[in-house]
């Protein structure tokens, strides 16, 4: 397991095409610059030692030089020890709707998109908890199983896209009863269920149901609407580009909206609350009063510990590269001549 200390510090790698640009312009100028000096067979007379390969590996090195100071500043750590620690927490797993009406752009930037910025706003603000997730349309789908790996379960989130279910249309209660199954402890009483979505459903009063079914087996089911009840189309885009709306067999443009009622209805079967997702800070701040009044459930998670910095590894290759470059010669060496890179003695 490893950590990244600080990111911000991969900037320095945009220096790399920098120095590839200059070098290129400078080898122009220099080309231009000899050819109205002489031609190329007086050229080779005068400077026989001048090795375009060598002038090339000088700015490989100097690059790489750069690569490596750029990751020393990232300072690397690598956890050295696998530790079994103990924990108090909830589990919440997130439900995330993946219909294509979630690409309504009624929110900025969609549906879909500000779906996984609140997802992401709340894991960091949990604690010690573990998190699931779950994608759905016509049908539910697993994506992380419960953990406390905040990392992947963010990596998993922002994967998620409108195209990663074949079968479209919205059924939540698929992700309700998909869910049930991500508690595994018989006797835990904390088990939460965010659902965020527009409301919008295709099977009826069967979520109420499975809403129903759920909080008999302990699950409060809290709702996240996502969308404006005046709606918006559906665009359908290329390359980022809009080219359409998605219309109906009609051929008038479908309209989608926000239902909060069913959403209300939802959470209201199984103990929890509906909360409009537009602003994000207030959504968070809901769902963590709610979960610091929940009575925490202990558990076992095993954890990397002791991280230690790896940064001094890439400082030395660094300095190592940059001593290298200084010292390294653009004219040919013996064995350079022999090899004859780029037919230079041509």
């Amino acid at each position: 397991m490893y950590q990244l200390e600080e990111k911000i510090w991969f900037w320095v790698l945009v220096i790399i095409p920098v120095i590839i640009l200059l070098f290129l312009l400078l080898q122009f100028w220099k080309h231009r610059a000899q050819k109205n000096f002489a031609n190329k067979t007086i050229l080779k007379k005068l400077s026989p030692n001048q090795s375009l390969f060598k002038s090339i590996l000088k700015v490989v090195v100097l690059c790489l030089a750069f690569a490596s100071l750029a990751i020393a500043l990232v300072n690397p750590k690598v956890g050295t020890k696998l530790e079994t620690v103990k924990r108090e927490g909830v589990d919440i797993v997130f439900a995330v709707d993946v219909s294509k009406s979630m690409l309504a752009e009624d929110i900025a930037p969609n549906r879909l998109d500000k779906s996984k910025q609140l997802v992401t706003q709340i894991i960091n603000n949990l604690a010690s908890d573990r998190v699931g997730i779950i994608a759905y349309a016509a049908k539910a789908f697993p994506q992380l199983p419960i953990t406390t790996d905040y990392a992947a379960a963010k990596m998993f989130l922002q994967n998620m896209n409108t195209d990663m279910l074949s079968s479209q249309g919205t059924a939540i209660n698929g992700a309700i009863e998909l869910a049930e199954t991500y508690f595994d402890n018989e006797e835990q009483t904390n088990r939460v269920l965010i659902i965020i979505s527009d409301g919008e459903d295709h099977f009826g009063e069967s979520a109420i149901r499975a809403a129903e079914e759920a909080s008999k087996h302990g699950i409060r089911i809290f709702t996240i609407g996502v969308g404006d009840v005046k709606g918006g189309p559906i665009p359908i885009k290329r390359n980022g580009v809009v080219l359409n709306y998605k219309k109906d067999r009609q051929g008038e443009t479908v309209i989608t909206r926000l239902n909060e009622e069913n959403l209300k209805s939802i959470s209201a079967e199984a103990n929890g609350v509906y909360i409009n997702g537009k602003n994000t800070n207030e959504v968070v701040s809901t769902i963590r009063d709610i979960l610091n009044k929940m009575d925490k459930t202990e558990f076992e998670a095993k954890e990397f510990a002791d991280f230690k910095d790896q940064f001094q590894w890439f400082l030395a290759l660094a300095f190592l590269l940059l001593f290298i470059d200084i010292f390294l010669l653009e004219r040919k060496t013996e064995w350079l001549k022999k090899l004859n890179l780029f037919n230079e003695n041509l």
